[in-house]
């Protein structure tokens, strides 16, 4: 369906509602999901695009809502800029180069004492 092409086109998450009288007189509604999709928040006014669209047939009218998620894009080009409040990134420490103490003595040798590296 729809939302196959719209989780290749690179989306993260997608939602299809369908409304009204699909078959016979009773009103009926589909509810199609695939992917990530976040529903509360202030998140969704930035990742969630939604569409609204109806349909007038001669049984009634059928309501379609699409929901589409999407990516974090750091250039602001597919998606928002900002990334999830709950993303985590994981920074690797640097490496640190310890330095014994030393003391300046006047009027004498300086001793050096050859580092060893830390593991």
């Amino acid at each position: 369906w729809c939302w196959i092409v719209i989780l290749e086109s690179g989306a993260k998450g997608c939602e299809v509602i369908v409304s009204g009288k699909l078959r016979g007189q009773r009103a009926k509604s589909m509810k199609f999901t695939d992917g990530f999709m976040i529903h509360s928040g202030y998140p969704i006014q930035e990742y969630i695009d939604t569409a609204v669209r109806h349909v007038y047939l001669r049984q009634g009218v059928l309501g379609i809502k699409v929901k589409i998620m999407l990516p974090w894009d750091p250039t602001g080009k597919t998606g928002p800029k900002k990334p999830l409040p709950d993303h985590v990134s994981i920074v690797e420490p640097k490496e640190e180069v310890f330095y014994p103490p030393t003391s300046e003595q006047k009027g004498g040798k300086i001793d050096l004492v050859p580092l060893q590296p830390v593991m």
